[in-house]
């Protein structure tokens, strides 16, 4: 059994979906690691839905089936606390357990461990558990990233600020980061996509906005904000609303 003060945790940020955006430091943790952790969401019961993931897809190009082990998180539970929290602890005893009898895990998150990731909470968790453990991050390609370079949008130029908006948080504070400057990224807006395309036409953002879902998979869809209808799209669509840019080359230095 390993040594626990030697017990290392990795949160491995795989990109958006896009396996070559996964970076060549990513790709070497992964390959490290004893076993790569990947989050799967519960079904109603609690256990495994079946459901094959984004980031084990992802993680599927690099290495090999029996190093990977499926651990559910309560990714989708957001009204039930008690529950969700018991279903941390499960998820964290786990891994915890994982990591004393290898020694080395790699997580495995879509983006960046470190931006709106499942690991943040996983690691508070660990480091509870297991004592002396280490635990550390490689960063990976964001969604924001990815749809700006599929698009074409710029995310910033000089001096404009970048606010990055989570829309479970409610669509009052999107429409707040609209009326301010800079550009606004909106994450998780694809179930209130009503309330999204009437925040930018309000804030007159519609013309400039653009709007991405399963980057880099086959079923990629990236259209301009003014196309949205109010359908409802995938959940982890992405919003890009840049500033009026009419200053010229440079005009925001």
């Amino acid at each position: 059994m390993p040594d626990i003060m030697s017990s290392r945790l990795v949160g491995v940020g795989v990109g958006p979906g896009d396996p070559e955006l996964v970076t060549v430091k990513g790709v070497n943790a992964l390959r490290a690691a004893a076993v790569v952790v990947v989050p799967v969401m519960a079904a109603s019961d609690g256990t495994d839905g079946g459901e094959r993931g984004r980031a084990e897809a992802t993680v599927s190009h690099y290495v090999p089936e029996d190093k990977v082990v499926r651990v559910v998180f309560a990714l989708n539970e957001r009204t039930d606390r008690a529950r969700r929290e018991a279903a941390w602890d499960a998820a964290g005893a786990r891994v915890a357990e994982l990591l004393r009898e290898h020694g080395s895990v790699a997580f495995a998150t879509i983006g960046d461990p470190n931006v709106y990731s499942t690991f943040t909470y996983l690691a508070q968790t660990i480091l509870e558990l297991v004592p002396g453990a280490v635990v550390e991050t490689v960063p990976g390609i964001t969604a924001m990233q990815d749809l700006a370079a599929r698009s074409g949008a710029v995310l910033t130029e000089g001096t404009e600020p970048l606010t990055l908006v989570p829309v479970t948080a409610g669509s009052a504070v999107l429409k707040e980061a609209l009326a301010g400057p800079g550009t606004v990224v909106a994450y998780k807006f694809g179930r209130q996509a009503a309330e999204v395309a009437d925040a930018l036409r309000e804030t007159g953002r519609l013309g400039d906005a653009v709007w991405g879902s399963a980057l880099g998979l086959p079923e990629e869809s990236v259209r301009p904000a003014a196309e949205l209808d109010g359908t409802p799209l995938p959940y982890l669509s992405t919003l890009i609303a840049p500033p009026r840019r009419n200053d010229g080359r440079g005009g925001k230095l």
